[in-house]
């Protein structure tokens, strides 16, 4: 027994002995591996899982198949382009926590889109010289008063509701002021949308008091009948595709859809909407910052098609998609520029930050201009006002500029 340890040990050192002695006659014969060329990798992190999962989940898919695309084009010769991602459960903690981990492994850009973890990690931003790109719409404090190394793709929440509201303003026939309700998910991402309440009372209109409903709606009759009460005539919404769908169904229930004129930014009007309220989102007005994808004569949308159908065999209408390949395309494009003016050796935040200041009219494949100026990172301003018709968006206004939120006051 007391030499029993021993043995055994000598037994396992000359069994692993035997075993390395075959990987070596192995490896000499198999083939040598590929050596992959120069990777430029950046951070995405977003709440993949929980409260906001379904719209991330759509934003990841068209930030994965633009990089795949970009890569496919040889877009930076000799250099691949690669997107990590991280879930952050939408909880500022594990944001930060992962941002730290992309900073440490040399990463000279992060998409920031964990809106909890955004005010923290402005600053760490600019102390670390690492470009924060925003996924989703951006907050006040993100890009005002001044974005630092901050950068968007859409505009804030409330300068988005102010383009809608300057087009119902344009439309509204009778004489008394037309009455506006915010009907908003209890978040920040919500929550941001009143800061269009000073710049509505300035067109006239009559602000009545926010309807708040939470992330995973179940019902939303109590919140619609104090609505009706109080004698809305335009209720825009900010959710998620699943929360809308809910509370026009619930409007339909009541029959409430004659009573309101509803409407909402795009990331909630999709066919994952449209298929869950069926008539109910029937008239629904969104203001979008790309076109639809029924308009194939624009050349991003049927890459964007044609993509879709190489990778996944399928079409998903949902609004986040042209969001995310944007912002993709902006940021690979920065990365792309990056690397020519400084090389593959130099590329760094400061770099990248730089090729995205010198952005000026940047055609993404017709979608959308972006342009870049000292102080406003918003990127993409222009605007159209769209309509579901028959099931379908439709185009019913111009592409306009939207107002700059640092142009009114904020109650």
């Amino acid at each position: 027994m007391r030499n029993r340890i021993p043995k055994e040990k000598r037994l396992g050192v000359a069994i692993l002995a035997i075993a390395l002695a075959a990987l070596l006659v192995l490896t000499a014969c198999a083939p040598r591996p590929i050596v992959e060329g120069k990777t430029v990798q950046f951070g995405w992190m977003q709440p993949l899982t929980g409260g906001g999962a379904t719209t991330s989940q759509v934003l990841l898919m068209g930030w994965q198949d633009y990089v795949r695309y970009f890569n496919e084009q040889q877009a930076i010769p000799g250099v691949r382009t690669e997107l990590l991602w991280r879930d952050t459960q939408l909880q500022a903690a594990l944001g930060i926590g992962h941002y730290e981990m992309f900073v440490e492994a040399g990463m000279p850009l992060i998409v920031v889109g964990e809106p909890s973890a955004r005010a923290a990690l402005k600053g760490r931003c600019e102390q670390d010289k690492v470009v924060g790109f925003l996924s989703g719409s951006p907050e006040y404090e993100d890009l005002y008063p001044e974005p630092g190394w901050y950068y968007a793709n859409i505009l804030p929440m409330f300068e988005r509701a102010a383009v809608l509201l300057d087009y119902f303003m344009e439309n509204w026939k009778e004489e008394r002021p037309p009455r506006l309700a915010f009907m908003h998910v209890d978040h920040s991402v919500g929550y941001i949308v009143r800061y269009a309440t000073g710049y509505a009372r300035d067109l006239g209109f009559e602000v009545l008091p926010p309807e708040v409903v939470p992330i995973v709606v179940l019902d939303s009759t109590i919140q619609l009948l104090r609505l009706k009460d109080a004698g809305a005539d335009l209720v825009y919404i900010v959710h998620q595709s699943e929360g809308a769908g809910v509370i026009l169904r619930d409007a339909e229930r009541l029959g409430l859809l004659d009573e309101f004129q509803f409407a909402g930014p795009s990331l909630l009007m999709g066919d994952r909407t449209i298929k869950l309220a069926g008539a109910a989102s029937e008239g629904f007005l969104a203001t979008r910052s790309f076109p639809w994808f029924d308009e194939t004569e624009v050349p991003g949308v049927k890459l964007i098609i044609d993509n879709m159908m190489k990778y996944h065999g399928q079409v998903t209408r949902d609004g986040e998609y042209f969001t995310a390949w944007t912002g993709a395309a902006i940021v690979c494009e920065a990365m792309r520029r990056a690397t020519e003016d400084v090389g593959y050796e130099n590329l760094d935040g400061p770099a990248i930050k730089e090729a995205l200041d010198g952005m000026k009219d940047f055609d993404v494949y017709g979608l959308a201009s972006i342009t870049y100026k000292p102080g406003d990172h918003r990127g993409n301003t222009k605007k159209a006002i769209y309509e579901v018709q028959g099931g379908e968006q439709v185009r019913v206004s111009d592409w306009r500029e939207a107002p700059s939120g640092r142009d009114w006051e904020f109650e």
